[in-house]
């Protein structure tokens, strides 16, 4: 189906819609008793609100497309990831509130762990605390401000996870990652994705970056190296205000899925991931919004590391949030997730993920339980998460009628 310009058909009624993303929450029947993790969890605030709703699963990207973490969120907003794209950095910068200026390119950054034959043997570094990040960052930061001329910025963002921007003439984002996303191999070598001037000048800088970080990180224990992912410039795009008439915030405790919410106007919140501060943090500012993105990290981050009982428990933490956003009394309350990231499989997939619709006049199904297998008996069907935003808008009473 085409996608469709909304903005004739918007009506600002005052409603309020929240959208709470579980990441990573879906997964497949590889843990005991041949569960996924939303299966074997106890989710019984979801379960009654499926009951007294409407549920389907979304496909974040395309069919078998897995996706990252930027594609997945701008779907559930209503932009079409494939024709709105952008790099990791754009998105980290952003998370973090750096000035990144028409014509920087930005990276994020994992620092990692070398063996002694150069090879990853950790691609997080023992996910460092924050203090540890800063302390790295601002070592790096003091030994390299240049290259060639080339400013060259670093910031800390979140325990493994850095910044790296360049600032200069003539440069360009068409450069792939140097992480090889495995152990046992080293680094990529700076690959470029054009023969433009532009690209080639900025590979040769961060080349000499790279090679220059490896030289100062060499005594560390675990951060002895960074590897470079998400190369890009900042995008100009149409806000939600623009697009879907909605005075947006986001509440997440992780700078890129802040960033990539800024990016389309939304108002970041304080935030911790901790999820009944964030809640808080939600209701505070209640009155001063229509829309509600809220970010739930650790479903996520649990299957990444490949534990089914720790991703069992942060569903079951996440589930327990929801009473709290019910009080508020939105009109819509939708509860899905960005993609979906399997214990088993230790990393983001291609499987279409579970959402729940709750609204006066949501059109009740009849699932009673928030997983996988159920929702895809749901009245939403399997659908692309692009549909999501223009269905929330609908059951808010914030579009017209089409038509005569």
């Amino acid at each position: 189906m085409a996608s469709m310009d909304l903005t004739a058909l918007l009506h600002d009624n005052g409603s309020k819609i929240i959208l709470f993303v579980w990441d990573g929450v879906g997964g497949v029947q590889a843990g005991p008793d041949t569960l996924t993790e939303l299966q074997a969890a106890r989710t019984p605030n979801a379960d009654r609100l499926v009951a007294a709703g409407c549920c389907g699963l979304l496909e974040p990207v395309y069919p078998g497309v897995t996706p990252g973490s930027g594609p997945g969120h701008l779907g559930l907003f209503g932009y079409d990831p494939v024709a709105f794209q952008i790099g990791r950095g754009a998105l980290e910068a952003a998370g973090v509130g750096f000035d990144l200026r028409p014509g920087d390119v930005a990276a994020r950054l994992n620092f990692c762990t070398l063996d002694s034959g150069g090879n990853i043997c950790d691609r997080r570094a023992g996910r460092l605390p924050n203090a540890e990040c800063r302390r790295v960052v601002a070592k790096l930061a003091n030994a390299i401000g240049a290259v060639g001329g080339i400013e060259v910025h670093w910031t800390p963002v979140k325990e493994h996870r850095a910044l790296l921007v360049l600032r200069g003439e003539g440069l360009g984002d068409g450069l792939e990652d140097t992480d090889p996303q495995q152990t046992g191999v080293p680094p990529l070598d700076v690959r470029v994705k054009d023969d433009s001037p532009r690209t080639a000048r900025t590979a040769k800088a961060v080349r000499q970056v790279l090679a220059r970080a490896r030289e100062v990180l060499a005594d560390e224990t675990k951060a002895n190296m960074v590897l470079a992912r998400g190369f890009a410039e900042r995008p100009t795009w149409p806000s939600v205000r623009e697009r879907f008439g909605l005075r947006a915030a986001v509440v997440a405790g992780t700078p890129m899925y802040r960033g990539v919410a800024r990016l389309v106007g939304m108002e970041a919140l304080d935030a911790t991931n901790d999820v009944a501060k964030d809640v808080a943090s939600l209701a505070a500012a209640w009155n001063d919004f229509d829309f509600f993105f809220i970010h739930y990290k650790h479903t996520d981050k649990a299957g990444e590391d490949g534990d089914f009982e720790a991703k069992v428990k942060c569903i079951e933490e996440a589930d327990a949030a929801l009473p709290a956003l019910e009080a508020l009394r939105p009109d819509v309350l939708t509860v899905t997730a960005d993609h979906s990231t399997p214990s088993a499989m230790k990393a983001h997939s291609w499987h279409p993920v579970p959402v729940l619709l709750s609204a006066a006049t949501a059109r009740r199904d009849a699932v009673t339980a928030f997983d996988e297998v159920a929702c895809i008996q749901g009245g939403l069907g399997l659908r692309p998460s692009t549909h999501l935003m223009p269905l929330a808008l609908a059951h808010a009473g914030r579009l017209a009628k089409f038509g005569a």
